[in-house]
């Protein structure tokens, strides 16, 4: 089985090219590569290479920047995923595809589930939304996979940015009113590859029907809480020196970033769970296992 794995150099990409090669044969192209704002360029690449099981790790996710650059956000998440699909279903293969909270306005007081309807805040879920769509009305069998306040120990990401800000400055102020469950970009890959076996046998005894999962930790927290709980492992196992002596919680309105987010980001995973038999874990066990990969690491300290 041959494997094509786009965005190898993101956080999720980067955990997927360790974990998918018990599948088979696995090709990863990063962002020199790929280019996803070509489209035309990454249906060549995908016809040239001929896999079995497609999976687009890529995204234009700077959130603020989306507001001003929605047409390059729309092109990279929604067009061109429309077009691996195309390509997916033109050549019978398997395509999965990473989408987000963000197609949700947030307004919900519950977690989101699979069958409530998208309503995205801003520039960036409507260009996720959008690749959604286009996966879904071509006729190609596929995963999609929505998550959350992705983390990994490499990468720009909240986890990485609390740790900097850890060791240079002595104040923090922190949303406190935005909750979801922070999803460690290795049990994303993880969870993938679960769930790819299991999807491989299905299309191979012709039972296999596509649709959309809600993939992250379980429980929440708020970004006040996560970046509490860094701290808290940072000064109970690491020999840096921490400077922070308080984090102040503030409400979104405070923020100083203007783009509207969802203040409701979690996502109810029991689909995924019942029909690949999983439990997923409580997002602070996760952290903890990702903050002993960096304190023991390190060059992931820096």
């Amino acid at each position: 089985m041959k494997i094509l794995i786009f965005g190898c150099s993101g956080q999720v990409g980067w955990e997927l090219q360790r974990h998918l090669h018990s599948l088979g044969e696995v090709i990863t192209f990063g962002r020199e590569q790929a280019d996803f704002s070509k489209p035309e360029k990454i249906r060549a690449l995908v016809r040239k290479i001929k896999a079995d099981i497609i999976v687009n790790a890529v995204a234009y996710t700077n959130v603020d920047k989306a507001e001003s650059e929605e047409e390059l956000a729309t092109v990279i998440n929604g067009i061109t995923p429309g077009v691996l699909a195309e390509e997916a279903s033109n050549g019978g293969s398997l395509l999965v595809h990473y989408s987000t909270d963000y197609v949700f306005d947030g307004e919900k007081t519950e977690p989101y589930t699979e069958i409530d309807i998208p309503n995205p805040v801003n520039a960036y879920g409507r260009s996720k939304i959008l690749g959604e769509q286009e996966i879904q009305s071509s006729g190609a069998d596929y995963l999609i996979l929505r998550t959350s306040w992705i983390y990994a120990s490499r990468g720009n990401n909240f986890l990485r940015t609390i740790l900097r800000r850890a060791t240079e400055q002595d104040e923090l102020s922190i949303v406190n009113d935005q909750i979801g469950a922070p999803t460690w970009a290795r049990l994303i890959a993880e969870t993938t590859e679960h769930c790819l076996h299991i999807s491989a046998d299905e299309r191979q005894n012709k039972i296999f029907t596509s649709g959309i999962y809600h993939l992250a930790s379980a429980g929440d927290t708020s970004w006040y809480g996560f970046a509490n709980k860094i701290i808290e492992h940072m000064q109970s196992w690491s020999d840096k020196k921490i400077t922070i002596g308080n984090i102040n919680p503030i409400k979104s309105t405070e923020y100083k970033k203007l783009v509207k987010r969802p203040m409701n980001s979690r996502l109810k995973t029991e689909k995924l769970e019942k029909k690949f038999g999983l439990v997923m874990p409580l997002w602070e066990d996760s952290l903890r296992l990702c903050m002993e990969e960096v304190v023991n690491s390190p060059s992931l300290c820096s």
